[in-house]
């Protein structure tokens, strides 16, 4: 499990291909889920300590998108794959 930190434009401290897994942290939120749409754009999908799902899609470590409020895992992979994100 490793941990990772943003500062709300990319990701800190990492290299270039390294793309965070199920399990780990970033910005202090578990990893519960990933997919990749491109070549280099996936999205990671995070439980927030309220209970709802934020999505992160990043582009390499570069944050390209972030949105917050999903109900559940369910409607925040809805959305990403209906290009909503």
């Amino acid at each position: 499990m490793a941990n990772y930190t943003s500062d709300g434009k990319k990701l800190l401290n990492v290299e270039y291909d390294v793309i965070p897994q199920i399990n780990d942290m970033v910005d202090e939120m578990r990893v519960i889920s990933t997919d990749r749409r491109a070549e280099d754009e996936y999205a990671i999908f995070l439980m927030e300590l309220n209970g709802t799902i934020r999505c992160y899609v990043l582009d390499e470590i570069y944050i390209v998108g972030n949105v917050s409020g999903f109900e559940n895992l369910v409607k925040a992979v809805e959305a990403w794959n209906a290009n909503e994100i």
